[in-house]
């Protein structure tokens, strides 16, 4: 193993213990309360020895360390870490996913997404989608017509646009959310009562989401019978898209509903928000994975299976840091066990052999399991859905999620303004003056003096007492930078 360059996938109780720098009955209290995770070792059958992940292992150390230095505790929570937003919307716990208390994957079961961003929101159906629309979801519906609107946007830079063109007229239909008081609970929560013009806003944010995917006029209708008029499938089909929306609604404090809730602490509208999570969501670490699921499960396709695969991209297998770059759309840092999102989806879905011998040759050479982006996928292709729809049913489910989350910080009355941990040079006596080459006695070029000093040709930092006449006045300390004018107005404008 020390001539391995690649770390193992799995650490046994011993290796796991020396990484977190603990006894083995420690390790096992860890596991007892729920800390860490482990399965029983397929190399060690008959006897209870159990493996452990070495992400999972390595990420409770570092959870460790940085409870014994508060600034990496503080780092810490920006990936993966501890929580550190209070929200009454969702909770992931024990390797379950529950919406205000209900079970996701059962409300997938019984439940449309109108129904479940009314419960996130904190309102009654009819009141923010009508009754008619509630009377639609209880009775069912039929076949709809087919006829095409506008051309349907496929890629996510086409919805942000065709989006942000809808909100506008959307924000219009009803009260600005700019005037709703800040709750007097500050953990605030789907439990207070939603104003009756602010539900409708949010519903109308919500049909507008539909509407940028479908390239068809804004409508009441129920979202996964829109879109199965909009993708021309099978009525019997519709059940399987209205399961994926609700399971998409809502995931705690992900990167986009993150950056809705930033958003709508400023002050800004719901439509801002929603927006701004669209745009979060397009990454390729987000939901913009479901397009690299796409493109990798087509590659194994054309190779003729995931072995053939694994074999043209050699030594992939032993490198598990690459792998999981190669493999998007399986293994959940919260659902260690697997997503039950994902498994959800995938129960819905006709029987595929190749779709069930790919997941099982993927967890046999790395122990992970599908995520929510593989089911989704797996939706569009057993459903033969449209390029993209994966993405659509993500960001369509995912709206109602945003929208609750800008209502709670909304409620919850307070800015999100982090500070940074400054990693740049030193503060030194230097400016930033106008003049031609660097002379030896300069100093640095204006690319070192720092963030938001411009480079080019006609700037460099003289010592300071060297500003030529006409330099932008201080009052400056004597360690302050200090910017000419035309490099301090390129300056402002880049911020």
């Amino acid at each position: 193993m020390d001539n391995d360059p690649s770390p193992p996938l799995w650490l046994d109780a011993a290796a796991a213990a020396a990484v977190l720098g603990v006894r083995r009955d420690t390790l096992y209290a860890y596991v007892s309360r729920g800390l860490l995770l482990g399965e029983p070792d397929p190399a060690q059958p008959g006897n209870r020895a159990r493996r452990y992940r070495r992400a999972d292992v390595e990420r409770l150390a570092q959870g460790r360390r940085g409870a014994r230095r508060p600034r990496t505790a503080a780092q810490a929570t920006l990936d993966w870490g501890l929580p550190v937003l209070p929200s009454a919307l969702t909770l992931i716990a024990d390797g379950r996913l529950y919406y205000c208390g209900h079970d996701a994957v059962a409300l997938a079961a019984v439940a449309t997404l109108e129904e479940v961003a009314a419960l996130l929101w904190g309102c009654a159906v009819p009141t923010a989608f009508g009754p008619p629309l509630a009377a639609g979801m209880a009775g069912g519906g039929s076949d709809p017509p087919c006829a095409l609107g506008r051309p349907t946007p496929h890629s996510p830079a086409e919805v942000l646009a065709a989006f942000a063109a809808l909100q506008c007229s959307a924000q219009d239909t009803a009260a600005d959310l700019r005037i709703l008081p800040p709750a007097a609970d500050p953990t605030g929560g789907a439990a207070q009562h939603l104003p009756d013009t602010t539900a409708r806003q949010c519903a109308a944010l919500l049909q507008a989401m539909v509407a940028a995917f479908t390239g068809r006029p804004p409508t009441s209708g129920p979202v996964h019978l829109q879109l199965q008029a909009a993708w021309r499938t099978p009525l019997a089909q519709a059940d399987v898209l209205r399961a994926a929306l609700v399971l998409c609604a809502d995931h705690e404090l992900n990167a986009s509903s993150f950056t809705a809730r930033c958003v709508a602490s400023t002050g800004a509208g719901l439509g801002a928000a929603v927006l701004a999570g669209l745009a979060a969501l397009s990454g390729d670490q987000h939901g913009g994975a479901t397009e690299c699921v796409a493109r990798w499960w087509a590659a194994v396709d054309a190779a003729g299976g995931f072995q053939p695969w694994l074999r043209q991209h050699g030594g992939l297998a032993a490198d598990p840091q690459r792998l999981a770059q190669q493999l998007p759309g399986m293994d959940h840092p919260l659902y260690p066990q697997g997503d039950p999102r994902a498994a959800a989806l995938l129960a819905r879905l006709p029987s595929d052999t190749d779709r069930t011998g790919l997941l099982a040759e993927v967890a046999a050479a790395t122990g992970w399991h599908p995520s929510l982006d593989f089911g989704l996928v797996a939706v569009q292709r057993a459903l033969g859905l449209p390029p993209g729809a994966a993405f659509a049913l993500f960001a369509i489910g995912r709206t109602a999620g945003w929208l609750a989350h800008a209502l709670e910080q909304r409620r919850q009355g307070l800015l999100i303004r982090p500070r940074a941990a400054y990693t740049g040079p030193a503060p030194g006596a230097t400016c930033v003056a106008e003049g031609g080459a660097k002379s030896a006695d300069a100093g640095a070029t204006a690319s070192d003096a720092g963030p938001g000093v411009a480079s080019d040709a006609t700037t460099t930092v003289a010592p300071v007492g060297t500003l030529p006449a006409g330099a932008w006045p201080g009052p400056w300390p004597a360690h302050t930078p200090v910017l000419a004018p035309a490099a301090r107005a390129r300056a402002i404008r880049r911020r």
